[in-house]
């Protein structure tokens, strides 16, 4: 008997990936269990096993938890939504401020960084504070900034507003992951990461396309009033609707905090009653720290950072070059950018049969067991999809080939990049699902830390080398990282064995 056998067998709780071994779904592998508890087709096994406590997440009900997770979907639309939305208005706000469009751009990239550090910062202090008050306060915050950018008048006003917005409304782009993970099993993580990460992979092309359409015909302040209103949205949904998913199942029922007023749970004061049940701060500040030094982790976190920074690369290129190459204004640029928005709505319905598919296949193949690294399988699929795009859109701004083909290309490694994103996210938070946060918060951080450091070359990369080049020495990059992908895949069970668990104090 395996070691994921015994303890199914034993009904011990699965909180962390047991090495190579991999997760024994398949109930009928195991045959009849005394109390072990299914998923209502009876087909998996489920992991984590629940607690008879009504107020354990896993026992809320579906309707609950598609709503909280549609809420956190939202709100992590928003990060990217704001800051491309940015990369249209600074062609008018240079005007009015009498400055050039790259020196107004410094508050795009300042955005930009921000959402990868506060994503970071928004772990930690979950960790410590608990999930509910950590994304209220920073939704409430991010909202505060959202006006700021739509009032400010200066560029020094609006730059320290957009600073800020970025710390703030990353929190659920960075800290998204932990609900998932602590309201569905193990078996549902791929379709509902898939449903969030679409927020996430549309986002930045949404913002600009609204933008486009606004700016002709209103002042450049209406794209983020627009912002600020979305954001209200999300911060009236976090109030309605979330409540505080933290549950540690190794506590008894009966020495669980007591949930007296859900007002008190949004604001942190039941959990900071509770917090001798949770990380210390120091702890929860290593946390972050020991996940990064796990090599899956960091191998990760390298490949998306090659990968995810072309998202950046395309867009900032494109509202350069189309113009004069087509005759495009404002307007016909944001009829473009459809074709990326199109591009990730199939990618998330294909995803939602794609990733449960080849977990499926995986395990008819291997004894009802799914491994961690079955869910890399996605990414060779969805890699021919991005060279494809990436070699493809630079051929159409170099050679002019006709608009259409261009928004195909870009619509191909648009459909790429959000397989790769879900089936990445999903390896990760399955190899070390006690650090949910810790692992999404650095995917999160290497995707923007990649579009922070090309925001600065690409533009002058494109024009002096010519983008069929340049896009050419993308898709290459591309294609060489994907050997991080080929090693995780044949040596991450090993990788993992080797550095060990983390050791967390909670989950």
């Amino acid at each position: 008997m395996s070691d994921i056998e015994k303890q199914i067998d034993t009904g011990v709780e699965l909180v962390s990936a047991p090495d190579q071994d991999g997760y024994l779904l398949d109930a009928s592998k195991v045959g009849t269990k005394e109390g072990l508890q299914l998923s209502r087709d009876q087909h998996n096994i489920l992991i984590p096993q629940p607690s008879a406590d009504p107020h354990d997440p896993l026992n809320w009900s579906q309707s609950k938890k598609n709503l909280i997770l549609f809420v956190i979907s939202a709100t992590a639309f928003l990060p990217d939504y704001g800051s491309a939305t940015g990369a249209v208005t600074l062609i008018p706000q240079a005007a009015i401020w009498q400055m050039s469009p790259d020196e107004v751009n410094h508050s795009q990239v300042g955005n930009l960084f921000m959402l990868g550090a506060g994503g970071i910062i928004v772990v930690i202090l979950a960790a410590f504070f608990g999930r509910l008050p950590v994304f209220f306060w920073f939704t409430t915050f991010a909202f505060l900034t959202a006006i700021w950018c739509a009032a400010a008048t200066s560029f020094e006003s609006f730059f320290a507003a957009r600073v800020l917005n970025g710390l703030f409304s990353t929190v659920a782009q960075g800290g998204g992951l932990m609900l998932i993970k602590d309201m569905f099993f193990l078996h549902e993580h791929a379709r509902k990461i898939n449903v969030w990460s679409a927020f996430i992979t549309v986002s930045p092309y949404l913002g600009p396309l609204l933008a486009a359409f606004m700016i002709t015909k209103l002042s450049w302040h209406w794209p983020f009033w627009i912002y600020a209103i979305e954001t209200g949205i999300c911060l009236t949904g976090i109030i309605l609707f979330l409540d505080e998913t933290y549950y540690d199942r190794r506590v008894p029922m009966d020495k669980q905090p007591v949930r007296q007023s859900r007002f008190m749970r949004l604001v942190g004061v039941e959990q900071y009653r509770s917090r001798h049940l949770r990380n210390t701060f120091l702890q929860a500040m290593m946390r972050s720290v020991k996940v990064i030094l796990k090599p899956t982790v960091f191998l990760s976190t390298i490949y998306f950072l090659f990968t995810f920074a072309w998202v950046v690369g395309i867009n900032t290129t494109l509202s350069i070059f189309i113009g004069p190459l087509y005759g495009f204004g404002p307007k016909q640029i944001g009829f473009l950018y459809f074709a990326p928005v199109i591009a990730a709505i199939l990618g998330e319905i294909v995803g939602i049969w794609l990733h449960d598919l080849i977990a499926k296949i995986y395990m008819r193949r291997n004894g009802g067991t799914l491994d961690p690294e079955a869910r890399l399988l996605a990414i060779y699929i969805s890699t021919p999809f991005m060279l494809a795009g990436l070699v493809g859109v630079g051929f159409c701004l170099q050679n002019g080939y006709h608009y259409m083909v261009t928004a195909v290309t870009w619509g191909l490694y648009v459909f790429g990049i959000m397989i790769t994103t879900v089936a990445l996210n999903a390896y990760n938070l399955e190899a070390y699902p006690e650090a949910s946060g810790e692992v999404a918060a650095w995917i999160n951080f290497a995707r923007t830390t990649g579009g922070f450091i090309i925001s600065y070359f690409q533009v002058r990369w494109a024009l002096a080398m010519g983008p069929q080049r340049s896009f050419g020495v993308q898709a290459g990059v591309t294609a060489g990282v994907f050997f991080v992908i080929v090693l995780l895949s044949v040596f991450g069970g090993k990788l993992r064995a080797w550095s060990g668990p983390l050791h967390f104090k909670t989950a």
